[in-house]
């Protein structure tokens, strides 16, 4: 879909390069343009010091070119490739690229059709504006971190999710720029920040205080939707939500052959079992450890309850329903063999987009091709 489209991607770490890939995925030529040695996260985990495991993640269907900003010819190398470019993103912060020679106002001046998307950690005004930021302070700055923190016990836990909204909102900006300047020829700068891209993560926490006064913590959101997680009798763990239906609440009570449950008065009604989810929690709990996660899984299923095993990652790629959505996708390096990763997730017309289906690059890897394919001097 994005066939003919050149995005120039500056990004190291998560926001930028997902953004990146995103488009990648779609079938633009992305350009991953790292310093020398390559961006930080190419020495973060694996077998291969300058090809690590986070880095491979965020970074396949790309190409990669090696320039130092900070030197002359390269920077006059990166203005050639900004002249042939439809999209530039980057993630530094404010002020960096002006040190770099690539000053926004003049990118915007020489190329007017270049769409600029400009991630960052707190934005380009405020007092905070020159912080370093990543995942963690973006959790925490926007209220996203509070919502899975138990103040008792507070530790960090889980995946990069500031990270990975922040990309994704960053993509959503870029589209949105693409659609706009076929009608007007022009680009624009779009800038997207962590905090707020966070914030914007949980529209319904921040409504919930501004309407009804609520603020929120991590069983907000888990009372309301009626979510449990629970273990069997064989240690193995499931979870369930019963959301706003009654007649899930009753295929419940019809898998555990407990109308005892039914009938008591603490849970006769959603916002009863609302108001009361600690004490049906543990009722349910204690059942639940009655028999194994096997035997749950069918009789929850021919009472049409909302459930799902607790897969760890090793198991969600094993799934019988990922595999027959064929979830997981293959790409071959040369050098670095097979680098499986999850697929994109969107169909288009029946059927995942056609991308390069390459794997991500080693450090500079495609540098002659791109210089010479964009007008560049492969000298």
């Amino acid at each position: 879909m994005l066939d003919g489209i050149r995005v120039l991607d500056l990004g190291a770490f998560i926001t930028a390069p997902l953004a990146g890939m995103m488009l990648a995925d779609l079938g633009a030529d992305v350009v991953k343009v790292e310093p020398p040695g390559g961006e930080p996260f190419r020495h973060a985990g694996g077998q291969n010091p300058t090809y690590g495991d986070t880095f491979v993640a965020y970074n396949r269907n790309k190409r990669g070119l090696v320039l130092d900003l900070r030197d002359g010819k390269d920077r006059a190398t990166m203005h050639r490739l900004l002249a042939c470019a439809d999209v530039l993103i980057e993630n530094f912060r404010p002020g960096v690229l002006e040190k770099l020679g690539l000053d926004p106002a003049e990118l915007r001046r020489k190329y007017p059709r270049l769409i600029h998307c400009s991630i960052t950690g707190f934005g380009k005004k405020g007092p905070y504006r020159d912080r370093p930021a990543f995942d963690t302070v973006g959790q925490s700055m926007s209220g996203l971190l509070s919502l899975f923190v138990d103040p008792a016990r507070p530790d960090c836990l889980g995946p990069s999710t500031t990270d990975t909204v922040t990309g994704m909102y960053a993509c959503y900006g870029v589209l949105g720029a693409l659609v706009e300047r076929a009608r007007t020829g022009t680009g624009r700068r779009i800038e997207v920040n962590m905090i707020e891209a966070s914030m914007a993560f949980v529209q319904d926490a921040f409504t919930n205080y501004t309407r009804g006064g609520e603020v929120g913590d991590r069983y907000s959101r888990v009372t309301r939707s009626q979510s449990y997680a629970f273990r069997c009798a064989d240690g193995a763990l499931l979870g369930i939500q019963l959301s706003g239906q009654e007649k899930f609440w009753t295929g419940l009570i019809d898998a555990l052959e407990a109308p005892e449950l039914a009938a008591d008065p603490r849970f006769n009604g959603r916002l009863i079992r609302i108001e009361n989810y600690h004490p049906l929690e543990r009722e349910l709990a204690a059942r639940f450890l009655k028999r194994p996660r096997a035997e749950w899984l069918a009789r929850l299923a021919a009472t049409d309850v909302p459930f799902a095993p607790i897969n760890n990652v090793k198991e969600a790629l094993a799934d019988p329903q990922m595999l027959a959505l064929g979830s997981a996708v293959a790409t071959h390096h040369p050098r670095e063999g097979e680098v499986l990763s999850v697929a994109c997730p969107l169909l288009v017309d029946g059927a995942r987009p056609q991308a390069r289906g390459a794997a991500p690059p080693q450090i500079g890897e495609h540098a002659a091709e791109i210089l010479a394919e964009w007008g560049a001097g492969a000298d």
